[in-house]
């Protein structure tokens, strides 16, 4: 292949990035503090359902799995995005469903006895990837800009755009640390901690805390903005606390589907929403 071939090839490539939520690292870390706070009942029938493998093995799947023939039709269910002129409860619905609609349907699959182990089994992957997917600021950033894959950035010296600084950058920047790291070191079952979490109990308002967190990205990262040091220290917290958040309601929403014993946090597993 000649040279300015490979090139251009190259270039549609990376032009046709999908949007990716957290990196393999944020799900990764999102489903651990999940799983490390199973009920014994929640996590055997979890690991039966998926026939042995953990949640975090199948944590990113959803990433790829989407750019597929067989799993085209989720594509859009990784985001909603909200463009400045609306309002998170204002904003048009995509036909083909959203991030937040997705979560609740897959939680109601999974609480249906009727559904069979196949089903629970794709409705249970869907869940955890949502779950970290729907605590990325950027998936609740702008339709104007793809949340964020248009919007240029420069990360140091690096052109780049604002999604894929959330992505995966930020994180990497944050800390070096493995994903069982990252959860050891965030997830400190601090009661305080733990009461805010749940303060906010079902997808549209911890969507609407996301989104909230995006209006604040925004504003302070104008196009072309020169990402630094500054912007590492001013945003990490964020990112641990999005980790976090993510995780702990993953574990209360599996456990509410999975231990009846259990009682939910949140107000929508077991309702008829």
């Amino acid at each position: 292949m000649k040279l300015h071939s490979f090139l251009s090839l190259s270039f549609l490539i990376l032009s046709a990035a999908p949007m990716f939520g957290w990196g393999q690292k944020g799900h990764d870390t999102v489903a651990f503090i999940a799983e490390n706070h199973l009920t014994p009942v929640a996590k055997q029938q979890i690991t039966e359902i998926l026939d042995g493998k953990s949640i975090v093995y199948w944590a990113n799947w959803m990433d790829n799995a989407s750019h597929t023939p067989e799993y085209a039709y989720t594509k859009t269910w990784h985001y909603k995005n909200i463009d400045p002129e609306f309002s998170y409860d204002t904003a048009p619905n995509i036909p083909e469903g959203n991030i937040v609609q997705a979560i609740y349907e897959q939680t109601k699959l999974l609480n249906n006895p009727d559904s069979s182990k196949e089903q629970k089994a794709l409705a249970l992957k869907l869940v955890v990837h949502f779950m970290g997917d729907l605590h990325q600021p950027m998936h609740m950033g702008r339709a104007s800009d793809l949340g964020g894959n248009r919007h240029s950035v420069k990360l140091f010296d690096r052109h780049s755009n604002l999604h894929s600084a959330w992505d995966s950058w930020l994180p990497e920047q944050a800390h070096k640390w493995s994903y069982t790291e990252w959860a050891q070191q965030i997830d400190c079952n601090d009661t305080t901690v733990n009461e805010e979490v749940f303060t906010l109990t079902n997808p549209d308002e911890w969507g609407r805390q996301t989104y909230e967190i995006a209006t604040r990205i925004y504003d302070t990262t104008p196009e072309d903005s020169a990402l630094s040091y500054d912007y590492i220290a001013e945003w990490t917290p964020v990112v641990e606390q999005q980790f976090l958040r993510g995780g702990l309601r993953l574990a209360d929403i599996l456990n509410s589907i999975f231990d009846t014993e259990y009682s939910p946090l949140n107000s929508f597993v077991r309702s008829d929403k």
